[in-house]
């Protein structure tokens, strides 16, 4: 293929002053994960406990009944037992107790570990090169293949990543707790939100037109709106349009500066708001859920989130503190158009993991994944791919994938013309960095031959299940992140500690 993809449209991404001609309404953005600690989101509490919390506490519990055990020990023994002779009375009964012996002092509650994550830079999986296989070991005696699908995106494949069993269940639990649409169509709010910003003609103008030619062509709009109003635009949807709102009056497709300036955008929402949306008309078209993997979930869950642990060899803080898992169902005719999993995170824009945390007040927000695990959980009969349009592309243009009518991120026309197509094979994971490294051992910037999309499912249904690994690409709020979530986990602990020691004092004095 000659040039690369156009920018995608991002779940949860920035969204610059053009994003305005076409609201986001991707089911992911209104059903994130909650990343943040309870106290500090000001929600209600989850129950969640990290690794070293649930270890602080039976350490300390251990230890405390120890101390418990032993002061019944030494009252016993110090009090006389009745089938031997008394200490100071040589008699065979004990004399009396008198007051019940004080107990022990607590010990100062175990703090956790400090995070172990900022001494060495984020490992990344060498790719070599197309087609090179490299084995890891997973699970404890079990090899694993990871074999390079492309070095743009550096994308891997691993074959029995899980079993069929394990995908059974993750199945299972997802049809359990209930899926929901994963998009839904928009309301009338960005009415509301467009009274609120103030940006001219001229501003919108320059920022469309991508090439400075002083006029907007249909695939420089459609770059950035092809979103519409939840729906997945296409040029005859943009013709259309102009000719509903005349915009267009000569009717080539372009659009000059004093054409634009003429025009009033609400003109186009209004337009978009009366048009009939059908399910196969949106961005994506799937029903999902989300699938708890901390400690004291499901073991199966445990034991997915290990092996992305040690295939990523992440540090253990990012991995734990990072999304649940999603399962994902595509019914026939179920479609998710190309796009980016992360977004781009300029000075206006936060990491939607570390925002609360940082306490930073930004306009716009992204999901910050930094590694995206895809698994397949069942063998779909009839399409159903990812594709990776732009995958080892020389070169990347934002333009390049609009070309004569036809637009290769659109996954229910175009799959098979896309640079890299992944069949979904049951147990078989694909992962790949989203962000580039940025020299010196950290995340750099976003990867924009990462765009992907999954294929139109023409026979059948399409299971999958995404593990995302999310990091600020801002160390500092990486690193205050992960401090104040220790610092939430030692005040868990305390809590706990508190509550158990005033139980076994109880329970010490009962016996006594």
């Amino acid at each position: 293929m000659a040039a690369a993809a156009p920018r995608p449209e991002v779940e949860e991404a920035a969204k610059p002053p053009w994003a305005l001609l076409s609201p986001q309404t991707d089911g992911e953005v209104t059903a994130k994960a909650p990343l943040a600690p309870p106290g500090l989101a000001g929600g209600k509490h989850r129950g969640i406990c990290s690794r070293s919390y649930f270890l602080v506490l039976m350490v300390f519990v251990h230890l405390y009944l120890g101390n418990v055990l032993a002061l019944l020990f030494f009252v016993h023994y110090s009090n006389g037992d009745s089938s031997g002779p008394g200490p100071a009375t040589g008699q065979g009964v004990s004399p009396d107790p008198g007051p019940a012996a004080p107990a022990p002092a607590p010990r100062a509650p175990v703090a956790p570990p400090a995070p172990a994550l900022f001494g060495a830079p984020l490992t990344r999986l060498e790719g070599i090169k197309v087609g090179y296989k490299q084995k890891v070991e997973l699970i404890p005696n079990k090899i694993h293949d990871v074999k390079t699908l492309s070095l743009k995106p550096l994308l891997f494949e691993i074959p029995h990543f899980l079993s069929e069993e394990e995908c059974k269940l993750i199945i299972h639990l997802a049809q359990l707790k209930g899926l929901q649409k994963s998009q839904t169509l928009p309301t009338d709010d960005y009415e509301e939100a467009m009274e609120m910003i103030d940006v001219s003609p001229m501003d919108i103008f320059n920022l469309l037109d991508h090439n400075q030619d002083g006029q907007l062509q249909l695939k420089e709009v459609l770059t950035h709106t092809r979103l519409g109003n939840g729906r997945w635009m296409t040029p005859e949807n943009i013709r259309e349009m102009y000719s509903a709102v005349k915009a267009d009056p000569d009717g080539d497709g372009v659009l000059s500066l004093e054409e634009f300036k003429q025009l009033n955008l609400r003109d186009f929402h209004k337009y978009m708001g009366s048009q009939k949306v059908k399910v196969s008309d949106l961005v994506r078209n799937s029903q999902h859920t989300w699938l708890y993997q901390g400690e004291g979930a499901h073991q199966v869950m445990r034991s997915i989130r290990q092996r992305v642990l040690r295939l990523t060899r992440l540090p253990r803080e990012i991995v734990e503190h990072s999304e649940p898992m999603q399962v994902v169902r595509y019914d026939q005719g179920g479609h998710y158009h190309a796009h980016m999993d992360s977004g781009p995170v300029f000075p206006e824009t936060a990491c939607s993991h570390t925002k609360l945390i940082t306490n930073e007040s930004s306009a716009f927000e992204t999901s910050c994944r930094y590694v995206t695990v895809l698994f397949y959980l069942n063998n779909v009969t009839g399409g159903g791919e990812t594709t990776f349009p732009v995958a080892d592309n020389r070169t990347y243009d934002e333009l390049s994938l609009i070309q004569n009518d036809i637009d290769l991120r659109d996954t229910r026309k175009h799959c098979d013309k896309g640079n890299l197509r992944v069949k979904p094979q049951q147990g078989t994971a694909v992962f790949w960095y989203n962000y580039l490294s940025d020299g010196q051992g950290w995340v750099g910037e976003l990867d924009e031959y990462s765009l992907h999309g999954g294929c139109l499912v023409t026979q059948g249904t399409k299971w999958i299940a995404n593990n995302w690994i999310n990091v600020d690409p801002s160390k500092s709020r990486q690193i205050q992140f992960h401090q104040e979530m220790a610092r939430y986990t030692q005040e868990e602990v305390e809590a706990q500690t508190e509550w158990t020691v005033d139980k076994s004092y109880k329970n010490v004095h009962v016996e006594l």
